[in-house]
């Protein structure tokens, strides 16, 4: 405040400086006059130099100072251990408030009026505000995801056709990283109002196989071979228990489904080998696999 005080106090001695150079300048002639011009520039470069070196040091200032807040939300947080969902917004949200205020004052520094300033910044807002409402949306939409939390980071989601593992929510956006290491950035807004599978939200999961044999197969045969196979894998639970069936006649195949649950985090090493064990099983007892076929039957 007295740093304010002391800068209005100076800009209206600057004023009223200035004012009598003016007047000087209007009473003089020829070389006097362009002399008083020449020293009113050389003032005015000297003036905008110290505002332009204030502005700077209240930039470098102010960036550090941005840090430390920073820094000590974070620790803030870690010490109450909120949810690093809510970690990672509060900080942009934080960071990005911050850096405003910043603006703001570096914009006060140059010699702007922070009032004036204010005001247009509160008018342009409304436009911005008009032109962004997207991004609006997908402010309160963050909001959301973090108050009814149907996903967390390090969960595996699918939404807007994409499916990965939540790696930030932002204030604006949630990104996932993707099996292929892909980072994809989709607005809170879809996230919140559209359909998001959360893959991890259980403890367990059902993992399904349909697996075609030849017809003329024995499928009591089959049925045997793959409950062995099914009860086999120690990481395949035994409540529920397994289920094996005749799932379909196809055109061109017998389809036998099988059906198990699992960890979640054993899906897919599930998944894939018993489909591996299942093809070397079946070649080792002589099941054929089908392949597609037409019988043409010859007329009289």
């Amino acid at each position: 405040m007295l740093l304010f005080q002391a800068t209005l106090a100076a800009d209206s001695t600057q004023v009223a400086a200035d004012e009598l150079m003016k007047q000087a300048i209007a009473d003089a002639d020829g070389l006097d006059k362009l002399s008083l011009i020449t020293q009113q520039l050389i003032d005015f470069g000297i003036r905008a130099g110290e505002r332009i070196l204030i502005a700077v040091v209240v930039f470098i200032v102010g960036r550090f100072l941005i840090s430390l807040l920073n820094k000590f939300v974070a620790r803030l947080m870690e010490k109450r251990k909120v949810d690093i969902s809510i970690k990672t917004f509060v900080r942009s949200l934080v960071n990005i408030l911050l850096t405003i205020l910043l603006i703001i004052s570096v914009v006060g520094a140059l010699g702007v009026e922070t009032t004036s300033f204010a005001a247009l910044l509160a008018s342009a807002g409304v436009a911005v505000g008009m032109a962004l409402s997207g991004n609006l949306q997908n402010f309160a939409g963050g909001l959301i995801v973090l108050l009814f939390k149907p996903y967390k980071v390090g969960d595996l989601i699918e939404s807007q056709n994409v499916i990965g593992t939540v790696r930030e929510i932002q204030i604006f956006h949630t990104i996932l990283t993707t099996a292929d290491n892909k980072v994809i950035y989709v607005p809170n807004g879809a996230m919140s109002s559209g359909v998001v599978t959360n893959y991890s939200n259980q403890t367990t999961r059902r993992v399904e196989w349909i697996v075609g044999i030849d017809y003329g197969e024995d499928y009591e045969k089959v049925e045997r071979i793959v409950s062995d196979i099914l009860t086999a894998d120690k990481r395949i639970l035994a409540d529920p228990a397994p289920f094996v069936a005749l799932h379909a006649l196809s055109d061109s195949s017998v389809n036998v489904v099988a059906r198990v649950w699992v960890k979640s985090e054993d899906y897919w090493g599930v998944y894939f080998d018993i489909n591996k064990t299942i093809y070397e099983t079946f070649n080792e007892k002589g099941i054929d696999f089908p392949f597609p076929q037409l019988t043409v039957h010859k007329g009289n």
